[in-house]
């Protein structure tokens, strides 16, 4: 019998990168993406099309998406806050693309100087028009655990706003513990919440190695019937607007656990630690000019 499939998807090309402060060239970001596109992933986070103001990293995206090697079975997404992002990101020939939304009120107005409320007006309008191009929408949800701002999450809240990601035509959300602060305890009372509004086929999570326990925290999700997850290439990444959030699950972390517990993610094993050696390499050449 094979293994149970647990599907990993790869957000270190605009997750992983968009809070390093040299900037990457763009060459070395599509060597990056095309790395990882030989390691069997399905869905590859590509970059982002917001502001370069509030997020110089991903000022190059639209280019590094017209020159990558596409893989015909490799779904290549971008983030996008607004129409005008959305409209940038069709013109670069995404494949899917991502809108997010917090959870807590101060995370909001931090990290989109907007409400909550507000914030859901604009993405209802980008699902719409993303609809007219037949593209997949996939939604974030950030701080699903606590707030560095506003402190712990409640998690029904959580489950009330996943529920209305999905009524706006989102496909799945994306669960973030943006801070790094949830344990398998307060994530599975979290996931409790959501899992009686929502089927885990809907769900991912997405969480942060900042405490430590990113691993004990995709186990506990698995427990709940959760089998996509987050990940970023050799650990790279968090949020620019959340203090202290550094440091993704590592993919080739996760998958190493994952595998010698009897799961299968599908992804070529020296792929991978070949992406991770490019990618650590990337950022240290960076820190170095």
């Amino acid at each position: 019998m094979s293994a149970t499939p647990i599907e990993l998807v790869e957000v270190g090309p605009r997750d992983g990168l968009q809070n390093e402060v040299k900037t990457i060239a763009t060459e070395t970001k599509i060597e990056l993406v095309n790395s990882l596109s030989r390691c069997g992933f399905r869905r590859i986070e590509t970059g982002s099309f917001v502001s370069p103001r509030w997020v110089p990293q991903m000022a190059g995206s639209g280019d590094v998406f017209k020159r990558i090697s596409r893989h015909q079975d490799i779904q290549y997404s971008a983030l996008v806050p607004n129409l005008i992002g959305l409209e940038k990101a069709i013109e670069a020939g995404v494949d899917e693309i991502a809108i997010f939304v917090s959870v807590s009120e101060g995370f909001s107005r931090a990290n989109l100087n907007a409400s909550i409320g507000e914030s859901l007006d604009t993405i209802s309008a980008v699902i719409r028009r993303a609809r007219d191009h037949d593209l997949r929408t996939r939604g974030y949800l950030s701080c699903v655990v606590a707030c560095p701002y506003d402190g712990v999450t409640d998690p029904k809240s959580v489950a009330e706003l996943a529920k209305n990601l999905i009524s706006l035509g989102c496909e799945e959300i994306s669960l973030g513990d943006t801070i790094g602060a949830g344990t398998p305890l307060t994530v599975g009372r979290m996931l409790e919440a959501v899992l009686k509004i929502l089927p885990p086929s809907q769900i991912a999570g997405h969480f942060h190695d900042t405490g430590g326990s990113a691993m004990a925290n995709i186990l506990a999700a698995i427990d709940y019937g959760v089998r996509m997850f987050d990940t970023s290439i050799a650990g790279l990444g968090g949020c620019p607007f959340a203090p202290g959030a550094s440091g993704n699950a590592a993919t080739e972390n996760v998958h190493a656990a994952l595998s010698s517990a009897g799961w299968n993610t599908g992804l070529d094993e020296n792929e991978l630690q070949w992406a991770a050696r490019q990618a650590k390499k990337m950022v240290k050449n960076s820190l170095e000019k």
